[in-house]
């Protein structure tokens, strides 16, 4: 983590010339990548996207009759999930800062959508039972801020699941995917147009660069939350779980 910041990463400044100026790019990225992000989602995980995210919320503990937060909606894939699980539209609440994301979403999924910053959660204190977060933890501004929002808007007992892709720890596993997310999806997603492979461009740096999943759990535990764990898959796909006591 970037000292004393909280940051997921260190400033990519290939991309912007400031920290400053980082959130307002990766918002005005995702929405000009919005239209297209599905398929581009499709490439990445190899079609099996939507039965890993409904197992990863039945498993961190999302049940019928639970009120959910998905932070950083994007088009709605997680959120999608959720509401199967759920089956009432009303009880899964979508965030996202990108207002393309939100058109995207709002498209395909009849629940309440709410544009705002991770950070600064617009909903009152202990309102929800389940706060997801599918790979956009990389695309925050500080994790303590992030974290502590989470457990702000929890009710005693509510459960957190934190969806990323994080650097594999054997050599192997990280070159495979470095090649793969790295390489040959922005490859790909050049036959989307410039913003998409930029998109994805970005995506591995910041995996590339971001913090590793002990510090993330040591910032969950900083915010309060407990019982936490990380499922590991394939050695990259990581699910951080935790609960607000």
């Amino acid at each position: 983590m970037e000292a004393g910041t909280g940051a997921p990463h260190a400033p990519l400044l290939g991309y912007y010339r400031a920290p400053q100026a980082r959130a307002g790019f990766v918002r005005d990225l995702f929405d000009r990548t919005a239209h297209s992000y599905d398929r581009i989602n499709g490439v990445l995980s190899f079609g099996s996207g939507g039965w890993y995210r409904r197992r990863a919320l039945l498993r961190a503990g999302l049940k019928p009759g639970d009120r959910m937060l998905d932070v950083a909606v994007g088009t709605g894939l997680v959120a999608r999930e959720g509401l199967a699980i759920l089956d009432r539209p009303a009880d899964v609440i979508g965030l996202d800062l990108s207002l393309g994301m939100l058109g995207e979403a709002r498209r395909a999924l009849a629940i309440p959508l709410i544009q705002s910053r991770a950070e600064e959660l617009p909903l009152a204190d202990a309102s929800l039972d389940f706060v997801s977060m599918g790979y956009a933890l990389r695309h925050v501004t500080d994790l303590r801020l992030l974290f502590a929002e989470f457990r702000r808007v929890l009710r005693p007992g509510g459960r957190v699941l934190v969806m990323e892709i994080a650097r594999p720890e054997s050599r192997i596993g990280y070159a495979l995917v470095k090649a793969y997310v790295g390489r040959v999806v922005p490859a790909l997603s050049r036959l989307l147009g410039a913003d998409s492979r930029t998109l994805m461009r970005y995506y591995w740096d910041t995996i590339d660069a971001c913090v590793p999943p002990a510090e993330i759990l040591r910032q969950l535990g900083e915010a309060g939350l407990q019982d936490l764990a990380c499922d590991t898959q394939l050695g990259a796909f990581r699910a951080y779980m935790a609960r607000r006591p």
